[in-house]
């Protein structure tokens, strides 16, 4: 056999409908699913996802059990869900390659899911900047320019579903071409949207160091990056998992959209066509991130107080406020790293001198009775004997 010669299913012409909905006459990534090899694939997949669902909800119920809402762990549950459902689908699709409403529904699933992916990382790199600098990441302008970028993450999916689902029912080689183009244009924006939180992190950690520098010439001093603390754990490591997994979802939605600018036959589909680059661009990344997620406990590095609405609330704790202390003990080193930076403070933005100032009373208190009480905790008159009433 030629090296060249298509992977099973990926050159194969299904046979066509006589009416709508028609098949597609390009490849697609991935190609036509069979049950041998796209089956057991398949299932492997699927059972990684019910792992990674499973995962996520533990970890937000035992949280919400402990008053710590983290709404993040629900996204990626609900991502592992759409992506069960995918595969579901593909599976669905293997044995009955001619029914093309599940070839619909797999390929709208497919597509959609690994949205969520990009707006969890987007929320996380607007924190980021709220805690190098908080006057400006809580700017009213900088909040509102976040909010139409996760608004129009919405917008490009119902195009994305919308062109995907009609190609499916016209013939027409210009709505086709027109439709064509609306693909390109949102799968590029969406790897555009996939790379942002890199750039926005790097940026933000450098006009840090940019004002240190600054602080260090004028003041003669060796001061730190100032920023306010959230979560647990070094922040190094909070920026080194958003950029690793945002570099990863960038490969795959810049792979996918590079697929579709270069069209091939359906009879004669490129190597890019082929089913290991469809399911390692597709889904072996995304099980890399949503466990990555999970396993370093994103719940706890990425957390901020509830509530939290201006600069300062980030580090400091407010009433009504689950502090890190209420949730995780009272130990914010979590890592064991030495680096305790649970950023968080006493409910009322009470410091630590305060605290220690009421917990010698206390103490106080219980030995002597009261402040300045004798260490018995008895006056004098109560010590002498009294005279029992006959």
């Amino acid at each position: 056999m030629s090296s060249n010669s298509p992977a099973p299913g990926a050159g194969q012409m299904p046979p066509q409908n006589n009416g709508p909905p028609y098949l597609p006459t390009t490849a697609s990534l991935g190609g036509l699913p069979t049950p041998i090899p796209d089956d057991p694939i398949s299932a492997v997949l699927l059972a990684l996802f019910v792992g990674s669902a499973a995962l996520h909800m533990a970890i937000f119920q035992i949280n919400l059990r402990r008053s710590h809402k983290f709404i993040f762990s629900v996204l990626l549950f609900g991502f592992s869900m759409a992506r069960i459902t995918a595969l579901a689908m593909r599976l669905a699709w293997a044995s009955h390659p001619t029914n093309t409403s599940i070839a619909i529904a797999a390929n709208v699933f497919v597509a959609a899911g690994v949205l969520l992916l990009f707006l969890v990382n987007l929320m996380f790199a607007q924190r980021v900047v709220r805690a190098y600098h908080p006057a400006f990441g809580w700017n009213t302008a900088v909040r509102w320019v976040f909010r139409g970028l996760y608004a129009s993450v919405v917008g490009v999916l119902v195009m994305v579903v919308t062109v995907s689902v009609h190609m499916f029912f016209t013939l027409d080689v210009d709505v086709r071409a027109r439709e064509r183009s609306v693909q390109l244009f949102a799968g590029t924006y969406l790897a555009v949207l996939a790379f942002l939180p890199i750039p926005i992190v790097l940026v933000a950690r450098a006009a840090a160091s940019g004002r240190k520098a600054r602080h260090d010439d004028e003041e003669g001093t060796g001061t730190k990056v100032v920023r306010e603390k959230f979560g647990t754990g070094r922040f190094r490591t909070k920026i080194w998992l958003l950029l690793v997994t945002s570099a990863l979802l960038t490969l795959g939605a810049g792979f996918r959209v590079g697929v579709n600018f270069a069209p091939r036959p359906l009879a004669n589909p490129a190597w890019y066509h082929s089913k290991p680059a469809y399911y390692c661009f597709n889904y072996v990344i995304e099980l890399i991130v949503v466990y990555a997620y999970g396993l370093a406990r994103f719940d706890r590095r990425f957390h901020v107080p509830d509530g939290a609405k201006g600069p300062g609330d980030y580090s400091a704790g407010k009433i009504g406020v689950n502090r890190e202390e209420d949730v995780f003990g009272p130990d914010g080193d979590q890592d064991g790293d030495g680096d305790d930076t649970s950023g968080t403070a006493p409910v009322g933005g009470a410091d630590e001198s305060e605290h220690t100032w009421r917990r010698s009373d206390m103490t106080a208190l219980g030995d002597e009775g009261e402040y300045g009480g004798r260490k018995s905790g008895m006056t004098e008159l109560e010590k002498q004997p009294q005279k029992q009433e006959v």
